[in-house]
């Protein structure tokens, strides 16, 4: 059962579109509580409304789950009249909300030659990816899709709410059972097709929202997501460059170095693509990536040199923090994050270049 509880808002710190920060007193203990409302799915929420909250990440004490989720408001948020929209998202659920997708009238176009997709390990990659394209290729539209593997709602992310201010992305759709981007995608296959044809990106970068899921096996894991959507972007004729996870100061086993994500990708990979090699890792995260691209199917391993971005990246305000770790406590996860980008913006060249 979900694991629901009566509350009250206390305040509310930040109300946005796609979602809302606020304080939720418990009915019964009298607890005040972080939580987080969607407006776009449970209505506008106000200080004093009552509300009923899922309180079960919050009390599992998960990493990704430190606050609540207003499941309804019973103040204001019982006067929805939903829209004209008739494909279901969270179908079956008791948040099922009908969304306009943005693959809507288009035709299949098998001929279609794909743009260059860099396909993301985990959500923390996305600052450094999309800096480093915008830093050696201005002007570029690149725009992020959000595909499962991490948090499904798409106003989750401040990273990406940051980094569409900026003008460092062109846009956001949220593919599959994620829901809250700007734009909606029945799936991932459809929205890096609708990235051309409809929403005119140069590139996409592709990943899931923040909050990966987890567990330690080598396949019950968000990460395994990047199998998926590599495979979904070469069969629509799209380049690939996977963008390796990789630390230098994760106390995991499974994670320093090369992490276990990566390398099961890679082995599990159907086809070849590229994959960003960066200069001035630690050995053991060098030896580790050597070994996955050799082992694989025919990968492409792209050495790049970006210690010259990692200043200008510090000084971006952009966040430099990954597990709670430093920039230069984990020097080897900006460094192989900022390479996919490097190598993503040489690929954006290589499509210019074969239009014109």
């Amino acid at each position: 059962m979900l694991k629901l509880r009566r509350g009250r808002v206390a305040s509310v710190a930040e109300s946005g579109v796609r979602v809302a920060r606020l304080t939720v007193t418990l009915e019964g203990s009298g607890e005040e509580r972080d939580a987080l409302a969607y407006p776009g799915l449970t209505g506008p929420v106000e200080a004093g409304d009552e509300v009923v909250v899922n309180v079960e990440a919050r009390d599992l004490e998960l990493g990704s789950g430190g606050f609540d989720i207003v499941h309804c408001n019973l103040t204001r948020g019982l006067a929805g009249e939903g829209g004209d929209a008739h494909v279901m998202k969270l179908n079956y659920t008791s948040l099922q909300h009908a969304v306009l997708p943005v693959e809507e009238g288009l035709e299949h176009a098998p001929e279609r030659a794909g743009i260059p997709v860099a396909v993301l390990a985990l959500h923390g990659q996305l600052p450094c990816v999309a800096f480093a394209l915008a830093h050696l290729r201005p002007g570029t539209r690149a725009g992020f899709l959000q595909t499962p593997g991490g948090a499904l709602p798409g106003g989750l992310s401040d990273t990406v709410a940051d980094l569409l201010h900026r003008g460092l992305l062109a846009g956001h759709v949220t593919a599959g059972a994620c829901h809250g981007g700007a734009e909606e995608a029945i799936t991932v296959e459809g929205g890096l097709d609708a990235a051309v044809r409809r929403l005119d990106w140069d590139c996409v970068i592709a990943g899931p929202g923040p909050g990966i899921l987890g567990s330690s096996s080598s396949l019950g894991h968000g990460g395994l997501a990047a199998l998926a959507n590599a495979h979904a972007a070469l069969s629509l004729g799209c380049p690939v460059v996977l963008v390796p996870r990789m630390s230098s100061g994760d106390e995991r086993e499974r994670h320093r170095g090369l992490s276990h994500h990566t390398e099961t990708v890679l082995s599990m990979l159907l086809r070849p693509v590229r994959v960003a090699a960066p200069a001035g890792v630690s050995l053991p995260a060098g030896a580790g990536l050597e070994r996955a691209i050799a082992h694989g199917t025919q990968h492409e391993g792209v050495h790049v040199d970006v210690s010259a971005l990692v200043e200008p990246y510090v000084s971006s305000g952009l966040p430099a923090r990954t597990m709670g770790r430093s920039l230069d406590e984990d020097r080897d996860f900006f460094l192989a994050a900022l390479a996919g980008g490097a190598v993503l913006a040489d690929m954006t060249d290589d499509k210019r270049e074969g239009l014109t």
